[in-house]
């Protein structure tokens, strides 16, 4: 499946390559290589087929191949555009290999941000192009997805009935990730035209949105399917650049979601001005500037893998869960409110 990792803070931005390439397990490696604590063994003496559990292996043994893509908010806009007011993403996208494209390597050498998408695919079917990489940008807000909506061909025509004609249009791939992202928008700016993406919302908006959509989504495969339906992974994470929201869901009575991950610690250990090393205890830093006992800003990391070493560092989102971060930063994390008779059966995991 697709790995992605997102950074916000409200006052500590970030290097680019420092979170995005050189830790040993930044997402960038997340191609191949794999690390999953609380989830999978893992050390020199365990791997993947050391799991028992057959849709945690079919999940964790593809690669993520099939396309890059990078949103970074920056107040260039705001700087130069009369109307524009706060910070707006970037976007970079690329099919690519991220280790050997030249072009994102010196982009993440030379970006720093307060709010940052990451995402390498592993498509589910449908094609390898630029526009089907994530994330996916409406105006000041990004969308991104790892996992897939089941049997989307059966309910994609409903689907795209549910959207605002804006949000239809913003359309360009052919993904059901860009499809949720549509509905997302459109739940959030109740059917806005394309100039209400400019708005900030309140982040129980923002909730309501997401669990909204995720909620939408199960009632057209009932519909559709009925007792048919199979079970979505929908680690859906949308943010407009101060505020995050992030879930990590499964409709499946026992199954776990795709690994989803958090950390309020783990910028100190990938920034490079700090003495920490991402990459074990026993590493040196030695291009950090700044003390041992030196504070960096509040920020919150979600990612698909930790990217530091230290287990301590990351929590493990619970399952049907999503995490908010607030204006201030702070972190809660709320269950998603649906109804039980939406769960689905794996006819080959049951």
């Amino acid at each position: 499946m697709c790995r992605w990792f997102a950074y916000i803070s409200p006052e500590e931005p970030c290097l680019l390559s420092d979170v995005l390439i050189n830790p040993a397990n930044a997402i960038s490696k997340q191609c191949s290589e794999h690390y999953l604590p609380k989830l999978l063994p893992h050390g020199t003496e365990h791997d993947l087929d050391d799991s028992s559990d057959d849709l945690m292996k079919m999940r964790n043994s593809l690669l993520n191949m099939d396309g890059l893509g990078v949103a970074w908010y920056t107040k260039a806009a705001e700087n130069y555009v009369k109307g524009v007011d706060g910070q707006r993403p970037a976007l970079y996208k690329t099919q690519s290999p991220p280790i050997s494209d030249f072009n994102f390597r010196n982009l993440c050498g030379n970006t720093e941000t307060q709010c940052l998408f990451a995402h390498i695919r592993a498509t589910s079917g449908s094609v390898v192009t630029q526009v089907n990489s994530h994330p996916f940008v409406f105006g000041r807000h990004v969308f991104m997805h790892n996992g897939a909506i089941s049997d989307f061909s059966r309910i994609r025509r409903d689907m795209t009935d549910l959207l605002s004609f804006d949000a239809y249009c913003n359309i360009l791939g052919s993904t059901d990730s860009e499809h949720a992202a549509a509905l997302y928008i459109t739940n959030l700016t109740n059917h806005g035209t394309k100039d209400t993406w400019e708005k900030a919302h309140p982040l129980n908006e923002m909730i309501s949105a997401m669990n909204k959509t995720l909620v939408q989504i199960m009632e057209l495969q009932q519909k559709h399917l009925g007792d048919k339906a199979t079970p979505n992974s929908l680690n859906f994470c949308a943010t407009d650049g101060h505020k995050m929201v992030a879930c990590r869901f499964r409709n499946h009575k026992t199954q776990q979601p795709p690994s989803l991950y958090w950390s309020e610690f783990a910028g100190r250990t990938l920034n490079q001005k700090f003495p920490s090393h991402p990459d074990g205890a026993d590493k040196v830093n030695e291009a950090a500037s700044k003390g041992t006992d030196e504070k960096i800003g509040k920020h919150t990391i979600i990612a698909s893998e930790p990217t530091t070493y230290d287990e301590a560092e990351w929590h493990l989102i619970n399952a049907n869960c999503m995490l908010t971060v607030d204006e201030q930063g702070t972190e809660k994390e709320v269950p998603v409110e649906y109804d039980s008779k939406l769960n689905a059966v794996d006819p080959s995991h049951p």
